[in-house]
């Protein structure tokens, strides 16, 4: 059985001729962990942040001959670094209308990799304009958030405006069927997101239609039943 802990990924790196990569090495045990359904499968995939254009290769490899890769950057020179299957779009992250050009100009997308410039503002506009161009049952990964803890790039330690705090308010949003305050409720973000998981300077986020939750009990009881349990008992 083929095992999810990053060793198709690493082997690419360490052992195929490539252009120069730039990661960590715990991700690619993450990148299995959630890209590994969409192998050898008709996909597309969006990329910002091209560098040297070694990862889209890797995206290219991996996932097989009828993957689409797009590669999303500011600098003009990476246009030189499309290939077969790998295509180059010049945008700004910090450019809400570049965005959505982006948006209009190209259909949605089965994953969104944000390795761009790692900046607050970076992270958040792009999230927000390109969840809606992911399709359902895509996969958002936003890397290298450990840029949240870095004045620099607009962190801090739970400073308001860092992209580690604004995702918390997910966790709250995928709750929001069961709250009762008015402060908290269901909104387009809980209708269309499945889970948010947190890594070591990654946070992915899996799309998919939701509905509100239900609850049933099946078996016979041990004990008698309360009148809130026999209600939901009764419905089968």
């Amino acid at each position: 059985m083929e095992q999810h802990n990053g060793s198709v990924l690493i082997d690419f790196f360490e052992n195929h001729e490539h252009r120069m990569i730039h990661k960590w090495m715990h991700y690619f045990e993450i990148y299995e962990r959630h890209f590994n359904q969409f192998r050898g499968k008709r996909m597309s995939l969006a990329e910002f942040g091209v560098l040297h254009g070694g990862s889209l290769q890797m995206w290219k490899h991996y996932f097989g001959a009828e993957a689409s890769i797009t590669g999303i950057d500011i600098n003009p020179r990476c246009a030189e670094l499309a290939e077969e299957r790998i295509n180059i779009v010049l945008g700004n992250q910090e450019d809400r209308e570049s965005l959505r050009n982006l948006c209009r100009t190209h259909d949605k997308f089965d994953i969104i990799i944000d390795d761009g410039g790692h900046t607050m503002l970076q992270q958040k506009t792009t999230f927000e304009e390109m969840w809606g161009q992911l399709k359902d049952g895509g996969i958002y990964l936003c890397e290298d958030v450990l840029t949240s803890y870095w004045p620099a790039f607009g962190g801090g330690y739970r400073q308001p405006g860092n992209f580690i705090e604004y995702t918390k308010h997910m966790i709250d949003q995928l709750h929001a069927w069961h709250s009762p305050d008015p402060a908290l409720q269901v909104n387009d973000f809980t209708r269309s997101a499945f889970a948010v998981h947190y890594y070591d300077s990654i946070v992915v986020i899996e799309k998919r239609a939701m509905t509100p939750p239900q609850v049933r009990m099946k078996g016979t009881p041990s004990f008698p039943l309360e009148a809130a349990e026999q209600a939901v008992y009764d419905k089968g």
